[in-house]
């Protein structure tokens, strides 16, 4: 997979896609990263990429002129292959775990990053496939949100967690929140490990962790309930959980 990402700020995405588990994906040549500097694009001789927008304001606004020419640069280089280009905008939809699924298997991802009051819409219109909010709140640019957008999505991409496993046991993944995890020592200031996990009785292990995950889902993001696939034994499972909460 290749991720390019258009930002005024490369160093700040560089420095994050070379660390942990993406910068080893890199490294095996799994994942393929790319920063790019809108500012070198730009026509302006004092190197501005922003201006007052019409109709008056607070703020500046990002150019469409640098953004586009960035943009077509590094399409150029895909041999004639299309990328799925992205707008990180607090106006675009949630980023969830099914729609980082979705975009994994996406061959190439762009991802334009806005900054100040926002980007010309029109360049929004030329270039953009869609637009992905990381939440309902306003950031400084678009490159944090780009960043949590490469990192949730390259990790779904095949090789480059060790195991399937490692991400399809998270939270959110099955549409239930994950079971609690514990490690070494079997004590730690008088708290205990729970001992079923001692037994080596890989059912009950199953079961347990099975049972935590609707518990902590049940008590702490309930909403997640309405679209989980939920067997008959989850189901009798949460009914108790509530019956004993209602007490």
């Amino acid at each position: 997979m290749r991720i390019d990402i258009l930002t005024l700020f490369t160093e700040m995405c560089d420095r994050v896609l070379c660390e942990s588990i993406i910068g080893r994906a890199r490294a095996k040549g799994i994942i393929e990263t790319h920063c790019h500097n809108i500012r070198d694009y730009t026509e302006n001789k004092q190197k501005q990429v922003d201006d007052a927008p019409f109709g008056g304001g607070m703020g500046m606004i990002v150019q469409a002129q640098p953004i586009y020419d960035c943009f077509k640069a590094v399409e150029a280089s895909g041999n004639g292959q299309k990328p799925y280009v992205i707008y990180m905008s607090p106006q675009g939809k949630t980023l969830t775990q099914k729609k980082a699924l979705e975009l994994s298997k996406k061959p190439w991802l762009v991802l334009v990053c806005g900054h100040y009051e926002g980007v010309d819409e029109r360049v929004i219109e030329e270039i953009v496939d869609e637009e992905v909010s990381i939440g309902d709140y306003v950031l400084t640019g678009g490159e944090l949100p780009a960043l949590v957008l490469a990192d949730t999505v390259a990790r779904l991409v095949p090789g480059v967690l060790s195991s399937e496993e490692c991400f399809t046991e998270e939270s959110h993944f099955s549409g239930l929140l994950e079971y609690p995890q514990y490690s070494r020592p079997r004590v730690w200031n008088g708290r205990e490990v729970p001992e079923v996990l001692l037994s080596g009785h890989h059912l009950n292990i199953k079961k347990w962790r099975r049972q935590k995950s609707l518990e902590r889902t049940f008590f702490k993001r309930p909403e997640m309930l309405e679209n989980a696939e939920l067997s008959k034994d989850d189901l009798e499972y949460i009914a108790r959980l509530k019956a004993e909460n209602d007490k």
